[in-house]
């Protein structure tokens, strides 16, 4: 079976990647997902916004990458971007805490929303390190391979781009520095905005660190409003 033409991702990334659809591990993961849902599992997110972050933002148009663990748990709020929720859902601690540094930043007000999408668009891959979880456990889906996956992601962004800003919250984004050719690429580091790390987070100006960093090259800045 060829797994390629079996995967809804935006064809920029489906090219880059072809390769990794093809490696052994690949059907296991759908695999895991199948037999999870076989037991009664409530699997996040929805199937059409497992890529969503590829989706929305192809590989020609990447210019920053954040990096988060693991999808929402809870009900709704998962589709596909890390740290974003769709309109309508109240938006995690977490999510709360970026838009209060955005606004320390860049004295840009906290939306009234969690939706991320319009960052997205503007060529930021808001990319988890698991593209699924089951309802109710948080990394339920960290051992089926999703990790190689995204591993495979972040090393191909460094192999193939320049100039991508890396923005890495908390120990376990820090640990996927070790992906990244530092010498071509940029790489902000801090806290994780969770409410357990939040005062080492505040103050870490990535919103205006990333846009210094784009205008530097060239490149067009990032509207950080919602």
């Amino acid at each position: 079976m060829n797994e390629t033409a079996s995967v809804q991702m935006e064809e920029s990334w489906k090219n880059v990647l072809a390769d990794e659809f093809q490696k052994p591990y690949f059907p296991l993961i759908k695999q895991f997902i199948v037999e999870q849902k076989a037991k009664g599992k409530k699997v996040y997110p929805p199937s059409q916004l497992i890529f969503n972050a590829f989706n929305l933002t192809p590989f020609s148009e990447l210019k920053v990458v954040v990096l988060g663990q693991d999808p929402y748990h809870g009900a709704g709020q998962a589709h596909g971007l890390c740290f974003s929720v769709p309109h309508g859902v109240v938006p995690p601690p977490s999510l709360k805490n970026i838009f209060k540094e955005v606004k320390a930043d860049l004295g840009i007000d906290a939306p009234a929303h969690g939706n991320l999408e319009s960052w997205a668009k503007q060529g930021i891959l808001l990319l988890n390190a698991s593209l699924t979880v089951n309802a109710g456990e948080a990394n339920s889906h960290a051992k089926c391979g999703w990790h190689t996956f995204t591993d495979a992601v972040i090393q191909k962004i460094s192999d193939e781009k320049s100039g991508i800003v890396f923005i890495l919250w908390g120990n376990f984004a820090r640990a996927k520095k070790s992906l990244i050719d530092t010498s071509k690429h940029f790489v902000l580091e801090a806290a994780h905005p969770s409410p357990f790390s939040v005062k080492a987070f505040l103050g870490c100006k990535h919103f205006s660190k990333a846009n210094a960093l784009l205008k530097q090259q060239g490149k067009t800045e990032i509207d950080w409003r919602l």
